[in-house]
């Protein structure tokens, strides 16, 4: 069904930047007056608006249906602003500066521990983000939008970690407030894994309305996108399938990070199968070491591995009953072992779900290489370039 005219007069200049900035390329007034029912000089007044802000740009391209005859089309001004990104994990962070298309302008990785507490990990990625800014010859004034993820639970309303089971120090710290002396602008704290969904949802040709990405690195966890939409839950705490616990058979059920007994993660996270082969007298400290060992043939590392992604398929399975999603996506070091986690999931999933759920069902590694840094980098764009923030913006400009 169309909107109605009412609903038409009500397309703000904001609404009209959401057109734009979702096209594949850019698009003409006339177009825009054909998408929203607006006449051609209410799409021009809204225009001239986000022009005279510097939102949009003009463009020219030649137009498919008039015989090569030059159209004016509007896009999204990429040199508006920038957005600071801070992709964090339990032992690496990757920061980067993006244009507000979300494409990467600068980016670094440092190795950190994510246990030194929110005043160090955050104090080096401020000053990560500093020499980015002094390297692309901005200010902190260019600076529309930040976007921090971080290997923990977040409560969505306040952007603060929430008894994070590995994030020693950091439960309800102001993430946000710790940048508010040297930025002014919005801060978006999320969990890694919504970061990761996000990123590998709005880089996907086939855009899968419904996906599932699973980090299988020193922990595990989920990101959920459903209908299109990024799933947090009521709280933020959506996802976190590393902490539901498996049945131990009456065996004594290992101690997890969380200070719960028997977790998934207890069982097959990274660091649950440094843990076991330290004990079985295998000196391998790291993932990087374990994929190593795995690499060059360890039988014990290659079989506790195995292990692990049998648990973890067995975990997959449960969301896949639950969500049913369309995608499966696997990330984190782990998945760098190729078919020997992502065979092994996709039997478990094929095994223990219901075949309505997998019936279509695609599970694939995840190809980018920083799927969470572009995740942040589109959310970050979507609150500074959304509807509301954008007509506020220039309501201001109005005075």
């Amino acid at each position: 069904m169309g909107s109605s005219p009412a609903t038409w007069l009500r397309t703000t200049p904001g609404e009209l930047l959401d057109i734009i900035r979702h096209e594949d390329r850019p698009i003409t007034k006339l177009e825009l007056a054909k998408r929203t029912g607006l006449s051609r000089s209410a799409v021009t007044q809204r225009v001239s608006s986000l022009l005279n802000a510097g939102l949009v740009i003009p463009t020219r391209h030649l137009a498919e249906d008039t015989g090569g005859r030059p159209a004016e089309r509007y896009a999204v001004n990429p040199n508006w602003g920038v957005s600071l990104i801070a992709d964090t994990g339990a032992t690496g962070m990757r920061t980067a500066v993006c244009d507000l298309s979300g494409h990467l302008l600068n980016e670094h990785f440092d190795w950190i521990d994510i246990t030194q507490g929110p005043d160090a990990i955050l104090g080096a990625i401020s000053k990560r983000f500093s020499s980015h800014l002094v390297s692309r010859r901005l200010s902190p004034g260019h600076v529309r939008g930040i976007g921090i993820s971080v290997p923990g639970p977040v409560d969505a309303r306040t952007g603060r970690v929430v008894s994070p089971p590995i994030m020693t120090g950091w439960h309800d710290y102001d993430i946000p407030g710790f940048f508010s002396a040297q930025f002014d602008c919005p801060v978006t704290v999320e969990k890694d894994t919504n970061a990761m969904v996000y990123g590998a949802f709005r880089s996907s040709t086939a855009a899968e309305q419904n996906m599932v990405f699973v980090k299988v690195g020193t922990g595990i966890g989920a990101g959920l996108m459903l209908s299109g939409r990024l799933y947090r839950g009521a709280d933020g705490a959506a996802g976190d399938v590393g902490h539901t616990r498996l049945d131990s058979a009456g065996e004594v059920a290992p101690a997890c990070r969380c200070n719960n007994l028997g977790c998934v993660e207890a069982y097959a996270g990274g660091w649950a199968i440094l843990r076991d082969l330290q004990a079985a007298g295998v000196e391998v400290y790291t993932i990087d070491e374990l994929v190593k060992a795995v690499h060059e043939g360890n039988a014990e590392a290659r079989a506790m591995v195995l292990e692990s992604a049998s648990i973890i398929g067995t975990a997959v399975a449960h969301l896949v009953n639950m969500a049913n999603p369309r995608a499966v996506v696997l990330g984190g070091q782990l998945v760098g072992l190729g078919d020997l986690v992502l065979a092994t999931v996709r039997e478990q999933v094929y095994r223990l779900s219901l075949p309505l759920a997998t019936r279509n069902l695609t599970i694939t590694t995840c190809e980018l290489p920083n799927p969470g840094v572009l995740g942040l980098a589109a959310l970050v764009s979507d609150l500074v370039l959304g509807p509301d923030n954008v007509d506020r913006l220039l309501a201001d400009r109005r005075g």
